[in-house]
């Protein structure tokens, strides 16, 4: 891809969307929504039904998703503080340490986005059995909190999957007591996912189901998997002008040994590599190697940020 002639303004990719056209329920299949099609050699775009997807791959093709889990992230309680009681809620972004004390207490440290309160020091309950505390300030807008619950209730892990929400996107309207919040613990999740950590789901990914993947098999396509959590990097607001001037905030990935291998022999019987989505893309692209279109088995942080004039080196799709 040339890089553009002017640089990029954010303004650029201003567009009305009508909050009416926003959907609050998931469709009554995962595989029921529209696929658009960019057909780049002969710049024309289609519209199609996801189900068409297996037929648009091709034989060989690798086909790599990303297998990251969504936790319920999101705290909703009131400061332990007497006379206050004040609503604060937390989004918890990444687990820093845990331990239990020989109290029977387990103490977790987190990164977290915090509303209604900013003093370290503050406690806040979330439930009869977890509280948090907020201990500092730290980089991007977030805080450096403590969630603690005794073991005999089990422990901070076992809580926040009772009483935490799943952090679904500010858009889908979800009030404290939606009883859609219990459907999203599933639908907000994609088929593959496997390792906890992320704190939005990788929105590509949510509209595979079974019968889709068999039918990708059956077509010849390989599929593989590498790890991205999602955290405030992935939504986190561009406030500059020029698109070029805004800076990720790092992510957590994982990128294993079979899939760099299935990468390379993807490579050598001539298919393509196709991500599902902007956070396969971006980890696959953070790992590749000095071999054109290769990649590297990793773990580490990206903070990658693909925009019009960046030149892929591993993700290939639109070619052939």
């Amino acid at each position: 891809m040339n890089p553009p002639t002017a640089p990029l303004r954010v303004a650029d990719f201003a567009f009305d969307l009508p909050e009416a056209l926003i959907a609050q329920e998931p469709t009554p299949r995962r595989d029921g929504s529209r696929l658009m099609v960019l057909d780049r050699a002969a710049g024309r775009i289609t519209h199609e039904m996801f189900t068409a997807l297996p037929s648009r791959l091709l034989p060989g093709d690798l086909l790599v998703v990303n297998d990251t889990r969504v936790i319920p992230a999101r705290l909703r309680g009131r400061r332990a503080t007497a006379g206050t009681g004040g609503q604060v809620e937390f989004l918890l972004v990444e687990k820093l340490d845990s331990a239990t004390g020989p109290d029977g207490v387990d103490r977790q440290s987190w990164e977290a986005l915090v509303k209604g309160a900013r003093h370290p020091g503050e406690t806040i309950d979330f439930g009869p059995c977890l509280t948090g505390k907020l201990v500092g300030g730290r980089d991007g807008g977030c805080f450096h909190v403590e969630l603690s619950a005794p073991m005999a209730a089990g422990g901070v892990d076992a809580q926040l999957h009772q009483v935490g929400v799943m952090p679904v996107p500010p858009y889908i309207r979800r009030g404290p007591d939606d009883p859609r919040a219990r459907e999203d613990r599933e639908r907000y999740q994609t088929i593959f996912a496997q390792d906890p950590g992320s704190v939005a789901a990788p929105t590509a990914g949510l509209h595979f189901t079974p019968e889709q993947l068999d039918a990708i098999r059956a077509r010849g396509v390989e599929i593989a998997s590498v790890t991205l959590h999602v955290g405030p990097g992935t939504f986190q607001p561009v406030r500059v002008e020029q698109v070029s001037e805004h800076r990720m905030r790092e992510e957590r990935f994982i990128l294993p040994e079979r899939t760099a291998l299935a990468v390379g022999e993807a490579r050598c019987r001539g298919g393509r590599v196709v991500a599902v989505g902007t956070t396969v893309c971006r980890t696959l692209e953070s790992c590749g190697g000095t071999v054109p279109g290769s990649v590297n088995a990793a773990q580490g942080r990206s903070d990658l940020f693909i925009h019009p004039g960046y030149s892929f080196r591993v993700v290939d799709a639109p070619r052939r």
